[in-house]
């Protein structure tokens, strides 16, 4: 073969290895291409998840895919009551959205949003027993006394033991009541999130109403407030009755040895309920703990490690519930307790919404109702601090 002949081949091979190269480096190229394509397209539906789940249930969806909303909104906004009528009731044992005592069944969606923003309040909510009923009053059953026992053998004949004793606490419900009031004018604007609004409005009404009732309600129309008991010293304690621990001085925390009183009433409560228990006290109560050192000088109020956690006393959360009263002579300004066990919320899951465009004119006023109730269930489950000598 020539020099020629040689180098044509050369030329050959090569044009071909680099022909052969740019078609698998394209075939790579459109792989990769794909990829990022599709990791792109991964990426915009994780975020658009993400979004969703940040984002209040109402806002998730266009008003014409959620016919409850779609109804709700009409009904709010111009009184429209066609939409809502022709609605099923999802809800078990209803088939129509109007509501035996007037006005009408929020849809799901509002209900979740509204139930959501009253839990996330410094409420006995955080910390109590919740329940949904259907019915007008709930039973709550506590064996309160030791089931009998006795040792046995094989021969002596077995005595019989006590019998448990049974107590029923009956909880009413009580009907809770929000009005919040809207021009039709704001109404009439579609920029305006009127059920975010009315959700939130009727929320923060109930939140408030709540809260105190679950303390210092008299039972009266209202829930019975845990403060509302009769209060007796920790050592002569019965059931029916709240025990409590005296300061040592009236009206404030002892001079000396401030921070004993709060360790007594943490053992003045039963080691089963310890476990699961919190402090209840209002902010300017908890401004005079949060100044108490120990003996080696450290803070015995301890702020939790994240911004979510509540803080600790005396390795307990402490809850800010501002319906508890403030330090004064005799007055019950902390307490400590499980009150998953020791206080029960009930309440129907439904609320319901009255549409009024006449009373206020040209305002319009909506009457928002829900019924909820709340006692003491185990009275051995709280104990309070009663700033007194005894």
């Amino acid at each position: 073969m020539s020099e020629i002949d040689g180098k044509h081949r050369v030329s050959a091979e090569a044009k071909s290895a680099a022909t052969e190269f740019l078609a698998t480096f394209q075939t790579f190229k459109n792989d990769v291409s794909k990829s990022m394509n599709e990791l792109g397209r991964r990426i915009d539906s994780i975020d658009r998840k993400n979004a969703d789940i940040r984002r209040p249930a109402l806002a998730t969806q266009a008003l014409d895919e959620l016919p409850h909303r779609k109804a709700i909104s009409a009904y709010v906004r111009n009184g429209d009551e066609d939409q809502i009528r022709a609605l099923e009731v999802e809800a078990k044992g209803l088939n129509t959205q109007v509501a035996g005592d007037g006005g009408f069944l929020v849809d799901p969606q509002t209900a979740d949003r509204i139930d959501s923003v009253l839990r996330s309040g410094a409420s006995m909510r955080a910390v109590s027993r919740v329940v949904n009923v259907e019915a007008s009053a709930y039973d709550v059953l506590i064996d309160h006394a030791e089931i009998g026992a006795g040792w046995s053998d094989e021969v002596t004949p077995q005595s019989e033991t006590a019998a448990p004793t049974i107590d029923r606490i009956s909880i009413p419900l009580h009907e809770l009541s929000a009005s919040p009031v809207a021009s039709q004018r704001l109404l009439d604007d579609s920029a305006f999130d009127v059920e975010g609004w009315l959700a939130e409005r009727v929320a923060d009404r109930f939140l408030r109403a709540e809260s105190d009732a679950f303390v210092n309600g008299d039972g009266v129309n209202k829930p019975t407030g845990f403060l509302t008991k009769s209060f007796v010293t920790n050592t002569s304690w019965t059931w029916g009755n709240i025990g409590y621990v005296p300061t040592g001085t009236d009206g404030d925390f002892d001079p000396n040895s401030p921070a004993d009183s709060l360790v007594d009433l943490v053992y003045a409560l039963n080691a089963e309920y310890r476990s699961g228990s919190v402090f209840l006290m209002n902010s300017r109560t908890a401004g005079e703990v949060r100044k108490m050192k120990d003996s080696q000088g450290r803070f015995l109020w301890m702020e939790g490690l994240q911004a979510a956690q509540p803080p600790l006393l005396v390795g307990y959360p402490a809850l800010i519930v501002e319906e508890m009263p403030d330090i004064a002579s005799g007055q019950h300004a902390i307490a400590f307790g499980n009150f998953m066990h020791g206080y029960t919320i009930a309440e129907r899951p439904d609320l319901r919404i009255l549409r009024d465009p006449y009373t206020q004119r040209p305002n319009v006023t909506f009457f928002a109702t829900k019924r909820v109730g709340g006692d003491v269930s185990d009275y051995a489950a709280i104990k309070t601090l009663r700033f007194a000598t005894s």
